[in-house]
């Protein structure tokens, strides 16, 4: 009651006619004396203010006036800002009256106003009214239809206002709810191109300037070609006010244009075209879309050379066009005396080509490579060398034999290179026919006797001669190897520490090779004598035990191949036990001297085992690396001065002569159950190829 009571005594204290000022959030207004009787004759005014960004609800909780037509008499008015928004008046327990009953007014803004006004009289008690406002906030986004208010893309509400933002690469504008685009550094540099206003053909975007620039070489003239569909805001009456293009070419402007017609085909004439799109704040025109294309002035017209061709052929060519000049099969481009496949010329600024067009030149393969050892036969009989002319290579009979063995058989490509089916550029060589003598093997008794043998009937052998005697044997392998012992290429060894020393091993300008020798002491005329140049001994040699004695002679020169000189032939893999074997060589006979010429021996190969308990007996061994040749009852062997010397043998299928060991070491010479003991070629067979790159 006493709340009441002060309430009274304030409505009591004011003056008709006054306003009271509401700035909370929230707040209750009442009748003066509620909910007593209303005093007549009153007036009071409520003014409403909440911050921007909200709106004001009112709603009555009690309503009770004198009720009068059009409520002339006693009467509620809520109005915002000179709109009158709602009049009440009357009771709540009719339906005949004007009452607010659970209706709740809404403000426009954040501003509203509530007026209490009675007569001079009432005829009946009535209580007045008790009303509450609140302050609700605005979802701008939603409610927002003035276009100067609206976000152009996202529109985000928070408690008391709004902001805009928008769509990734786009800038918000100054006014906070425009969109524009950062579009004024767009460089075109291609020949060819398309260019559209943003988010073509959706409407561009607002309050932005677009500048294009199309770059290229000088000498190039820049055509634009508008689409049809075309639309920029424009104005009825003013020439482009609002949104425009405008372009600029070297000296040149053309524009502003806009509206819906396309400005259509423009020829700048220019290498440097700029194209300015400006957009105002407003408006949802679709933009629009040009392609731009870049020719220069024509070059004339390019005809082929004869058999050949040009690429692209075309019925015009515009400056930076190019042709390829190429040649038909069998011909080449020729300029300026340089043979090449194709040749490239070019439309140039002036109009003119920046060169002739070259001539087409059937391919020439030129004189063919000489074959060492071998010679070359033309197809035709004026020894044509240009394309499709044939040669044939063949090699010097009957010494030498082609490898590998083809036809030798080459044509003139069309790249101007001789080319074979079989080998394709490369040649084939000429090496040495080995294994085959030029003389027939015979009187085979003065073998078995260890007698003198036939002249030429060894022609692979060679002597190692020194200070004016031979001291070793040895064999040719191609036309530039000789095969020997190694012990023959160094001095003799400390026994305490039998280790080879690079200083042991002697020089070899200290001796001299001898091919086609035959006599012992005296000259041959067919003898061939050669320097040697390189040494090279097994890697697995070892001097003290002589396993793989075995080592490479280099020569400085190539022997010449002839009846007397010829090389013998690899073995084609392990012999069987008791086969036959020949060794040849100079050595002492049993008389201790040397011979008169050269001397030979057949004898049979020896089981590995058995050989290796002869001399188990003299505390020797005999490694996998060596082979025994010889008969148990003796007479017949290699001796002091054969070492290095060949033991081959006849392979019966292709008549060739095989190496198959060099002459070693042994107990004596001739000696009862002690054999020659030789190195075995066939092992070491995997180093000698390696070494020398003869192959047969």
């Amino acid at each position: 009651m006493r709340r009441f009571l002060i309430w009274s005594l304030s409505i009591l204290h004011l003056v008709k006619g006054e306003a009271v000022e509401l700035t909370d959030m929230f707040g209750e207004m009442q009748s003066p004396s509620f909910p007593d009787s209303y005093p007549s004759d009153s007036e009071v005014t409520w003014n409403i203010s909440v911050p921007e960004g909200f709106r004001i609800k009112l709603y009555f909780m009690h309503f009770d006036l004198e009720s009068s037509y059009l409520c002339e008499y006693d009467y509620v008015r809520v109005e915002s800002e000179d709109q009158v928004l709602a009049t009440f008046c009357g009771r709540e327990a009719t339906d005949t009256e004007q009452t607010p009953g659970e209706q709740a007014i809404t403000s426009p803004g954040s501003y509203m106003s509530l007026t209490f006004k009675s007569d001079f009289s009432n005829e009946e008690r009535f209580t007045g009214f008790d009303a509450h406002y609140t302050a609700v906030d605005v979802d701008e986004c939603l409610e927002k239809s003035d276009e100067e208010l609206s976000c152009d893309h996202h529109c985000h509400n928070y408690i008391g206002g709004y902001y805009c933002s928008c769509r990734f690469g786009y800038l918000l504008h100054s006014d906070n709810r425009t969109c524009k685009v950062e579009c004024s550094d767009n460089l075109f540099t291609q020949r060819n191109g398309v260019i559209i206003s943003p988010d073509f053909p959706s409407p561009y975007p607002k309050s932005s300037d677009c500048l294009y620039r199309i770059e290229l070489e000088e000498g190039f003239f820049i055509t634009l070609q508008f689409e049809d569909n075309f639309d920029v805001e424009d104005h009825p009456e003013v020439s482009c006010p609002y949104d425009y293009i405008k372009i600029k070419a070297g000296l040149k402007e053309f524009g502003p244009f806009c509206g819906e017609k396309s400005p259509g085909r423009i020829e700048t004439r220019s290498h440097s075209v700029q194209i300015l799109f400006h957009s105002d704040n407003s408006g949802e025109n679709g933009g629009w879309k040009l392609a731009y294309t870049a020719i220069g002035d024509p070059c004339p017209l390019v005809e082929p050379p004869l058999n050949g061709r040009i690429e692209p052929s075309q019925a015009t060519y515009t400056f930076k066009d190019q042709v390829v000049v190429s040649c038909n099969t069998g011909y080449n481009v020729l300029k300026d005396d340089v043979e090449s496949e194709t040749f490239q010329i070019e439309c140039m600024k002036d109009g003119a080509w920046s060169n002739r067009v070259p001539v087409c030149k059937m391919a020439d393969c030129k004189q063919p490579l000489e074959l060492a050892h071998g010679f070359v036969t033309f197809s035709t009989p004026d020894n044509l060398t240009t394309y499709q002319s044939g040669i044939q290579y063949s090699c010097q009979p009957p010494f030498y034999q082609m490898v590998p063995n083809i036809t030798g058989i080459y044509s003139c490509d069309a790249k101007g290179v001789w080319n074979s089916a079989e080998l394709g550029t490369g040649l084939p060589s000429c090496q040495p026919v080995c294994g085959k003598p030029r003389f027939s093997r015979s009187l085979l008794a003065r073998i078995a006797n260890g007698r003198y043998a036939q002249r030429g009937i060894s022609p692979w052998i060679a002597m190692l001669h020194r200070n004016g005697h031979p001291f070793c044997g040895g064999s040719l392998l191609g036309n530039r190897w000789i095969v020997t012992a190694a012990h023959c290429l160094h001095n003799d060894l400390d026994p305490e520490n039998p280790i080879l020393q690079s200083s042991d091993v002697i020089s070899p300008s200290s001796f001299t090779v001898i091919l086609g020798k035959h006599r012992t002491h005296k000259q041959d005329d067919t003898e061939q004598h050669l320097q040697p140049k390189s040494l090279f001994f097994h890697p697995s040699y070892r001097a003290a035990t002589l396993e793989n004695d075995i080592a490479l002679v280099e020569l400085s020169e190539e022997a010449t191949v002839n009846d007397h000189v010829i090389p013998v032939c690899f073995p084609e893999g392990p012999q069987p036990k008791n086969a036959m074997v020949i060794v040849s060589g100079w050595g002492k006979q049993f008389l201790q001297r040397l011979p008169d010429s050269l001397m030979e021996i057949e004898i049979p190969l020896t089981d590995h085992v058995v050989c290796q308990e002869a001399y188990a007996r003299l505390q020797k061994v005999i490694t996998e690396d060596m082979i025994c040749a010889g008969e148990r009852e003796g007479g017949k062997d290699a001796c002091s001065g054969d070492s290095g010397g060949p033991m081959v043998t006849l392979n019966n299928q292709t008549g060739e002569w095989q190496l198959i060991g060099t002459v070693s070491w042994g107990d004596g010479c001739g000696l009862g159950d002690r054999y020659g003991v030789y190195s075995n070629v066939f092992l070491s067979l995997p180093w000698i190829k390696q070494v020398t790159g003869v192959e047969y």
